[in-house]
Order: C-alpha cells, then sequence, then structure tokens
C-alpha cells in the first residue's frame, strides 16, 4: 500500500495519548515509529486494565516498533542518543523540564543530529504561570472552554472522549509533517512546541470567534438550535440523529416523513428562527411520535424524504452499516501473540488507495533487539 512517510524514522518518548498519538499518526502515513519504553512497565497506558497490553494502550500504538531503554544508565542513554542521530523526528510529550534532565532535551540531541525536527508536547505550554501544573484531557478540556460546551446543562459530569489528548496528538502530528516539508527544501530542523491548552483553544475557534464577534458566550445548547439537531429515542430503545441546517426543504421532509404537516402552519415553527427559540416544544411534539416505530424504520422514511440523518450507533454497531464495510473502515492485524484483532484505518486515501496493511501494537521491547542490531550496524560502517 501507499507508504508516504516511508523514508522518514520517528522516535517517540511518550506516554499516554499525547505523544503516542502523534507518533501513531505518522506511523500511519508510514514513517518508522521506534516507541522507546521503560524496561519492565513500559508506557503507563499498557497496564490500564490490566497487563502491558491494555485497549488504551492499543488505542494510540500501532504501526511501531518497541524497544525498552532504560535512560537512567549513561550506556542506555548513549544508545539512545545514536537512535536519535538515525532519525528525523523525536516526540516527548513530558512536563517541561523532564526531557532535559533525562538528557534527552533539545540541545543535547541537536549535538547529534543537527537537522532534527523536535517535539515537545505540554500541558500548558514551556512557560507562563501554569508551566509545571499538571494536565490530562478533562483539565485541558476545561482550560481551553470547550468543557462548557459538552457538559450536560443538568447533573453536570464529564462525558465523551479524551478528545483535548487525541486532538493534540493530530495538531502535532501536522505541525510535524509542516516542518519536515520545509526541511526537505532547507535542510533545517525545527523545535516544535504545542500544549494541550493551545490545541484545544484553536479547536474551539468557533466559541471563541461568536464571542469575539458578537459578545455571544455558548453553552451546551447553543449549537444544536442554530444547526436544528436532534436526537430522538424510537421504539426499539435505539436512536436517530437529525441535523436540517437552514435550508427550508429538509424541515418541510421532516414534517412529511413524521406526519406533523399541521406544524408548518404553527406560528412557533413557520420560520427557522422561531424553530430555534421554540426547539423543546418541538422535541416534546415529536418525542412520542418516534417513539411509534423503530430506528430503522424511522431512517426509511428520513430517507426517503431527502432529511439529513443517521442512526446514532454504538461501537458494536458503527461499523457493520453497509457504508462503513463499502469503505473497508474496520480492518484485521496480525499479531505474533495475540492472533488476529481489528482497528478502524487511517480515514484518508492516495490515488483511490487505501490503507489497510496495519502492524498491531507492538509488546513490549518487541523490537529492542533487531533495533539495537540495526544500530549498531550502522556503528560499525
Amino acid at each position: 500500500m501507499v507508504k508516504i512517510l516511508k523514508n522518514i524514522r520517528v522516535v517517540e518518548l511518550g506516554t499516554y495519548i499525547t505523544g503516542p498519538a502523534a507518533a501513531m499518526h505518522l506511523g500511519d502515513l508510514g514513517a518508522d515509529v521506534i516507541k522507546v519504553e521503560r524496561p519492565g512497565a513500559g508506557d503507563p497506558f499498557r497496564a490500564f486494565k490490566g497487563g502491558l497490553y491494555s485497549p488504551h494502550y492499543q488505542t494510540y500504538n500501532r504501526n511501531k516498533r518497541s524497544i525498552a531503554i532504560d535512560t537512567k544508565e549513561p550506556d542506555e542513554l548513549a544508545f539512545l542518543r545514536d537512535l536519535v542521530s538515525t532519525a528525523d523526528v523525536f516526540i516527548q510529550n513530558f512536563r517541561p523540564g523532564v526531557a532535559e534532565r533525562l538528557g534527552v532535551g533539545e540541545a543535547d540531541l541537536r549535538k547529534v543530529k543537527p537537522d532534527l525536527i523536535y517535539c515537545a508536547i505540554s500541558g500548558f505550554g514551556q512557560s507562563g504561570p501554569a508551566r509545571d501544573r499538571p494536565a490530562f484531557d478533562t483539565v485541558a478540556q476545561a482550560a481551553s472552554g470547550f468543557l462548557r460546551l459538552v457538559t450536560p446543562p443538568t447533573n453536570p459530569r464529564v462525558i465523551g472522549p479524551a478528545i483535548a489528548d487525541a486532538l493534540t496528538g493530530q495538531y502535532a502530528a501536522m505541525a510535524i509533517l509542516a516542518a519536515l516539508l520545509e526541511r526537505a527544501s532547507t535542510g533545517k530542523g525545527r523545535r516544535i512546541d504545542i500544549s494541550m491548552l493551545e490545541a484545544m483553544t484553536h479547536f474551539n475557534l468557533d466559541s471563541f470567534t461568536h464571542y469575539f464577534a458578537v459578545d455571544e458566550i455558548m453553552g451546551p445548547l447553543s449549537r444544536p438550535t442554530v444547526s436544528q439537531s436532534y436526537t430522538f429515542e424510537c421504539s426499539d430503545g435505539k436512536w436517530v440523529a437529525i441535523h436540517m441546517s437552514s435550508p427550508a426543504k429538509f424541515w418541510e421532509g421532516l414534517l412529511k416523513a413524521t406526519g406533523q404537516e399541521q406544524l408548518a402552519d404553527d406560528p412557533r415553527f413557520a420560520e427557522r428562527l422561531e424553530r430555534i427559540q421554540h426547539q423543546d416544544d418541538l422535541i416534546e411534539i415529536l418525542t412520542p411520535v418516534f417513539k411509534s416505530m423503530t430506528r430503522d424504520a424511522w431512517c426509511e422514511k428520513l430517507l426517503e424524504e431527502g432529511v439529513p440523518h443517521a442512526p446514532a450507533y454504538d461501537s458494536d454497531e458503527a461499523l457493520d452499516d453497509p457504508q462503513a464495510q463499502h469503505l473497508k473502515i474496520a480492518v484485521e492485524m496480525d499479531h505474533p501473540e495475540k492472533g488476529k484483532t481489528k482497528t478502524v484505518r487511517p480515514p484518508y486515501s492516495f490515488d483511490e488507495q487505501v490503507e489497510t496493511d496495519i502492524v498491531a501494537p507492538p509488546l513490549l521491547d518487541q523490537h529492542g533487539a533487531e533495533i539495537r542490531a540495526e544500530i549498531a550496524r550502522r556503528k560499525a560502517g
């Protein structure tokens, strides 16, 4: 398959999500990603559900090779620097100052690889009053103003996936790709600093734009009303999601599909702005209507009328959808100890070729011997 970054080597000294996610995206594009881990325990994410191969670890560590290196030992630290001398990119997501104490700061590694692209991922940045504060996903979501947009107004609690962690990894990978492109023409390396706070603030751009432009502070119900988005439970306990946006034809199609054409003459719903203002009333009317038939039946009716919708799938259903199967989103991986497992392939294709050749996340130090042999051969000449 297409391996766009097949000539790029990445050394990742990362844990949990942000650093490993950035490296995984590069590995998905074909880079040779070498994950450096602590002997014995490895990335702490390995043991989140017992053993050293948790689902948490598997999510962000495919398409990599693993080597265990004890950086506290002088000989091992020297080996790590030898390894970095063969790399194009180095990624770490320690708190500010930790990499330097470990001997893998930018200055240390640039001595062995002057054109290295050095990516440092942090929670709150490399300087400033919050520099040393511990940061995890929820903290970054909250500090960026994003958490309030997805927290239920009543019975508030943190919900959803670790989006700040994952997005920071994506932004880091994007910056690394830009630096690689520049280096190809200039021969110059770069230091990339990215924090979870900065990444999530950028992701939250729409909210800040509304605030800057019209002094509007958005909340968890702001977007659903503007976009006319709804979710309804059906008779079989399954859910359907609807997003009508602004074209009148979608509203008219919804009324026809649900048999509620009389609402077109109701002054509460006659125009888009009125429908937004009276969204709660509309939900109250349509809730029992949608509970009258199964989800599949409603999807057929909505499709007939051209209403933008989708079944609100759980993860055990989504990849069985005919379109997901047509796109071959779920792919199998072979692992020497775990056998065949499944994952979700990268979302892009190159020249109409999708990437289905994915290497399973490695066992701890699975590739240690072969990587050490590679470096030894290189040093020997």
